[in-house]
C-alpha cells in the first residue's frame, strides 16, 4: 500500500463512509472525532453507536482510525464515518425488532451525502427490498462494497449483498497477493484487498486488539482505498472511482478475463494517486456493466477449486496473482445477521483448489 506515500496526496478528507455493521463505538481513542453520530437519521439510528461485538468499530478504524492512543490508524484517516447498526443474531428479539433492516439503511444512506457504503457482511438470501434499495443507491451515485464471505474451506456459497448488481464484491488476500483459503469465490468477486493479519478489537470491551482475518477486513480496506481516490478527485463519479481501482489493480492475468477468486485483482490505490492526470473513463460508464447485466451465472459450490500463482508481489506494477491459499483458519469475526423477522444468513466477515486458473467468465 505504501500508505505514508499516499497520505502525502490524500488522506480521504472530505469523504464520508457509511459503515453498516454491528454499530460503531465513537469513543475509542482512534475514532474520537471521526464518527458523525449526528448525521444518522433517527428512523434508522437504533443503537448505531453501541457496538455489541466490536466488529463494526474495528471496520471503522481500519477505514478512518487516526491511530491516537496506540489505536489502529486506518488507510483513510482523513475520512469520516457515519455509523449504522442492522439487526443481528445474538441480540434479544426486542432489539432485533427495533433495529432497522438493511434495505431501509441503504435507502437512508442513499439519501445522504455519504459517498461510500461499506458492508462487511453477507448472506445467502436474496431479499427483494434489499435488491431494490441497492439499485436506488446506485441511482443516487453511491459506491457500495461488500464482503464475499469466509466459507470457502467448507461449502462455498454465493453471498448477498456482494453478488447484487452495483455492489463490489471484495475477496481477501495476503500481502503477496495470495487469496485466503476462507475467501469465498465466484463470478461476483470483483476486487481483492488485504484481509489477512489485520488487527481488530478482540471484543466489545475495547481493551485490546487481536489478530484477525477475513473478507470483512478486506472490504473495510477497499472502502478506505476508494475514499482516498475520491478525496483526491472529488469531481469523479462512483463509476470513475471504481474504474480507477479496477484499472490499477495488481494482476498477472488479462484484465478482460477476471478471476473467480480475486476478480480484477488486488487493489492498489497508490497507482491512481501517484498519477495526477489519471484518466478514469466516462462518468456514466459502469465498469462492471457486464457483471451487473449477467448477475450470478453459476454456482461456485459446484466448481473445482483452484490454485494459480502470481509472478510478482502486489506492491509492484504487474502484481497480485492468485496463488494457493495462504491461510489455514477462517475469520474469527464470523457472525450471522437477521433481517427483520427472518433469520436470514447475512455473514459478517468470513474448496479445495484445482491446478488450473478458474475464470468467472468461463460460462459466458
Amino acid at each position: 500500500m505504501k500508505a505514508e506515500e499516499m497520505w502525502k496526496v490524500s488522506t480521504g478528507e472530505g469523504v464520508k463512509v457509511a459503515v453498516v455493521d454491528t454499530g460503531v463505538n465513537p469513543n475509542t481513542p482512534s475514532l474520537k472525532g471521526q464518527v458523525l453520530v449526528g448525521e444518522v437519521p433517527e428512523a434508522v439510528g437504533y443503537k448505531a453507536t453501541e457496538d455489541y461485538k466490536g466488529h463494526g468499530t474495528s471496520m471503522a478504524e481500519l477505514i478512518a482510525g487516526t491511530g491516537a492512543g496506540d489505536g489502529l490508524k486506518g488507510l483513510a484517516p482523513g475520512a469520516k464515518i457515519v455509523p449504522y447498526r442492522i439487526a443481528l443474531t445474538g441480540l434479544s428479539k426486542a432489539e432485533q425488532k427495533n433495529a432497522p433492516t438493511l434495505g431501509k439503511v441503504i435507502r437512508a444512506v442513499a439519501d445522504s451525502d455519504a459517498k461510500i457504503i461499506s458492508m462487511s457482511f453477507g448472506g445467502t438470501i436474496d431479499f427483494p427490498d434489499v435488491r431494490a434499495a441497492v439499485k436506488y443507491a446506485q441511482s443516487k451515485g453511491k459506491l457500495m462494497l461488500a464482503a464475499t464471505g469466509n466459507e470457502a474451506e467448507g461449502k462455498n456459497v454465493i453471498g448477498y449483498p456482494a453478488s447484487y448488481p452495483y455492489v463490489v464484491g471484495v475477496a481477501a488476500a495476503d500481502k503477496s497477493g495470495t487469496v485466503g483459503k476462507f475467501s469465498n469465490y465466484g463470478n461476483y468477486v470483483d476486487l481483492a484487498s488485504p484481509g489477512l493479519d489485520a488487527p481488530t478489537w478482540c471484543d466489545n470491551t475495547f481493551r485490546s486488539y487481536c489478530n484477525g482475518q477475513g473478507t470483512s477486513q478486506a472490504t473495510a480496506i477497499a472502502s478506505a482505498s476508494a475514499a482516498l481516490v475520491w478525496s483526491a478527485h472529488p469531481d469523479w463519479t462512483a463509476n470513475q472511482v471504481l474504474a480507477s481501482l479496477i484499472d490499477t489493480a495488481g494482476r498477472d492475468w488479462a484484465k478482460d478475463d477476471p478471476s473467480t477468486y480475486l476478480g480484477y485483482g488486488l487493489i492498489r490505490p497508490r497507482k491512481v494517486l501517484e498519477n495526477s492526470d489519471f484518466n478514469p473513463g466516462p462518468a456514466a460508464t459502469d465498469p462492471l456493466a457486464k457483471e451487473n447485466a449477467a448477475g450470478v451465472t453459476d454456482d461456485p459450490s459446484d466448481s473445482p477449486s483452484t490454485s494459480a500463482s502470481a509472478s510478482s508481489p502486489p506492491g509492484d506494477s504487474t502484481s497480485g496473482g492468485q496463488t494457493s491459499a495462504a491461510s489455514s483458519s477462517s475469520d474469527n469475526t464470523t457472525m450471522w445477521v437477521a433481517l427483520g423477522a427472518a433469520a436470514a444468513a447475512l455473514l459478517i466477515g468470513g474448496s479445495a483448489f484445482a491446478v488450473f486458473r478458474s475464470r468467472r467468465g468461463a460460462t459466458d
